[in-house]
């Protein structure tokens, strides 16, 4: 890892009540700290996304010169790798549809002209014994991303 301007990211989904519940977190392992933010209605790959612009808030308030972002997330890697580019220049359709979730890859689109960021796809789930620097701190930011639901004793 690349000295302090390094953050995890993940976000996670999850049914409370009759509702999805969504959670989009990102971890700084030099710092110790995490932040979050969550809301409802949305997916798993919403979260993921709303993960990368919340690390793309902070580099910004922080104005770091360049981000090391750290995702266990495919989707998001392979959309920061390149999809963002070719979306932007089709106006973003892909094979003559609208591109899921347009308006917030506009957004990173836009950001990422203005910030130097360098993208890191991390394995998940890895035994904590066996785990690499990087695969500890991807816990650390899953650990953060879970929704907790609050505990309820029914009386029946």
């Amino acid at each position: 890892m690349r000295g302090d301007n390094v953050l995890f990211t993940d976000g996670s989904c999850r049914i409370v009540g009759n509702q999805r519940s969504w959670k989009a977190a990102v971890w700084s392992p030099t710092r110790r700290v995490a932040e979050a933010t969550e809301g409802v209605g949305e997916s798993s790959q919403f979260a993921e996304v709303k993960a990368i612009q919340l690390a793309l808030d902070i580099a910004e308030r922080e104005k770091w010169p360049v981000l090391y972002l750290y995702t266990a997330t495919r989707m998001v890697a392979q959309a920061l790798w390149g999809w963002l580019k070719p979306w932007k220049k089709s106006n973003w359709q892909r094979r003559g549809k609208r591109v899921w979730a347009a308006d917030l890859c506009q957004d990173m689109a836009v950001r990422l002209e203005k910030l130097s960021v360098k993208v890191r796809h991390v394995h998940a789930h890895i035994p904590e014994s066996r785990a690499t620097e990087e695969q500890q701190n991807n816990h650390q930011v899953d650990q953060a991303a879970k929704i907790k639901v609050s505990q309820v004793d029914l009386d029946w």
